[in-house]
């Protein structure tokens, strides 16, 4: 996950890049009262390349707990019903690219457009 520094008065926000079209951005921000809570954004590149359809999710404090339970329980079932899908192939393939990128660097040549365009082709 990427941090990003935000002038649209997020206390903290990152991001996720899932595959060439979907990013999810996790934002926390103050209400007027000054309680936190966090944002989820779903931003997918539309077909026709023309900007972007944006879902967000809204998640207070008191819902936290509860939320990350039912996350959870519903990641550990879509598990159960696929048990031989290799859940951590995409953690491999982001430290196999974090790894190049790093010797790259070391070795002077690296494009830091590279690795979208490689990873462009392989998705």
């Amino acid at each position: 996950m990427e941090d990003l520094s935000r002038k649209d008065g997020s206390e903290y926000s990152s991001k996720l890049k899932a595959g060439k079209r979907r990013i999810y951005f996790f934002d926390v921000r103050k209400t007027k009262g000054e309680d936190l809570f966090i944002t989820l954004t779903e931003s997918t590149r539309k077909f026709n390349g023309e900007g972007f359809e944006k879902h967000k999710i809204f998640l207070y404090k008191e819902d936290f707990n509860r939320f990350i339970n039912e996350l959870q329980e519903a990641i550990d079932y879509v598990k159960t019903q696929i048990p031989d899908f290799d859940y951590e192939q995409f953690n491999r393939r982001d430290e196999e690219w974090a790894n190049r990128e790093e010797t790259l660097e070391k070795e002077g040549g690296f494009d830091k457009g590279e690795r979208e365009k490689e990873t462009d082709s392989k998705e």
